[in-house]
């Protein structure tokens, strides 16, 4: 379902250097637009920065969104940037709360795209329980840019049974992803080749604070460690812990969940899907004991359906990642050379 607003009446259909000078035209901007849908009390203020009060232990996140193309099927760059921050901040056991946003808008892109993208961060928020309470608009010369990019950054406390950490990882813990993998990066790339299948692979993209705090409030410290794999996939995010822990990571690629259309995607682009990324996934470290009631209670949430244990931690092969392939050999899993899918969130 796509999620509307009615776009106000404006004298101008394209972003100017104008809109970006601080006089009249950034005004109109953003009066029509980041204010009206956005506003809140904090952001209301239009101080240079905002107020909070915080209690407890904090969790801090930046992230920028270069996108491209910047509407894709299941969504665009204005959900994705605050689905990002968000599930940073809840990666570190944390409720989110506040956000900053900042544009930079390259000159002529058409304002009914800039309004559509200011609707999809008013929905997102909305949907993640978070406020946008500060922020910053600039625009750059024609060729300067490409469209749109954004800036977000967020704020939240973390809940008090939280203990994630690299450092908690120990033999035994269980690996568990919450979704299939690689759907996001082959949304954008099936774009990009005009690739078509029976159904359309569209975004994971979504926020994930309210299922990580669920299963935080019940497991508590048996899950020792939560991280979303975002560029690189799931292969160097694994090949990242397993270095920064000294420990081993076995996983069976049998046990990876992924959907036909994007494997069959990935097979056209001679690309492998663990290195291919997420925007609606998280790895979860938990305790041997506990992994199999964490993996129940994740499978009865909407995120958490098809979630799979992939593997666990072991002492052998220190700092490396083995992988079980589907038809019984061992192959190393290294993390991702260069870039593989650029301009991918």
């Amino acid at each position: 379902m796509q999620l509307q607003c009615p776009m106000p009446q404006l004298d101008f259909d394209v972003i100017t250097l104008g809109h970006g000078s601080g006089g009249v035209l950034t005004n109109k901007l953003l009066d029509s637009g980041v204010f009206d849908l956005l506003g809140n009390e904090i952001l209301n203020e239009r101080h240079d920065g905002a107020f909070l009060e915080l209690q407890g232990k904090t969790a801090f996140s930046t992230d920028s969104f270069l996108v491209s193309p910047i509407f894709f099927p299941g969504g665009n760059i204005g959900e994705l940037a605050v689905n990002g921050t968000v599930n940073d901040l809840a990666m570190c056991g944390a409720k989110p709360k506040y956000l900053s946003l900042s544009f930079i808008i390259e000159e002529g892109l058409p304002v009914a795209q800039f309004w559509d993208i200011l609707v999809a961060i008013k929905f997102a928020c909305e949907k993640a329980g978070v406020h946008v309470v500060t922020g910053d608009t600039k625009v750059v010369e024609k060729g300067k840019g490409d469209k749109i990019f954004i800036n977000t950054a967020g704020i939240g406390t973390v809940h008090p049974k939280a203990d994630i950490s690299t450092k908690n990882i120990r033999k035994g813990d269980k690996i568990i992803v919450s979704a299939p993998i690689a759907t996001h990066g082959m949304a954008i790339m099936s774009v990009r080749e005009g690739l078509e299948f029976d159904s359309e692979i569209t975004s994971d993209t979504t926020n994930l604070n309210h299922t990580i705090l669920s299963l935080i409030a019940h497991f508590g410290r048996d899950i020792h460690l939560l991280t979303d794999p975002t560029r690189g996939g799931v292969a160097t995010v694994l090949k990242e812990i397993a270095q920064s822990a000294g420990l081993g990571i076995e996983i069976v690629q049998r046990n990876l969940p992924l959907h036909d259309q994007v494997a069959s995607a990935c097979e056209l682009l001679g690309l492998d899907p663990l290195y291919v990324a997420n925007e609606g996934v998280f790895l979860a470290f938990v305790d041997d004991q506990s992994a199999q009631a964490v993996l129940q209670k994740l499978q009865q949430d909407p995120n958490g359906g098809q979630a799979r244990i992939i593997g666990s931690v072991v002492e052998d092969h220190p700092k490396q990642v083995i992988m079980e392939s589907a038809i019984g050999g061992k192959r190393v899993i290294s993390m991702l050379p260069g870039e593989q899918l650029p301009r991918i969130c």
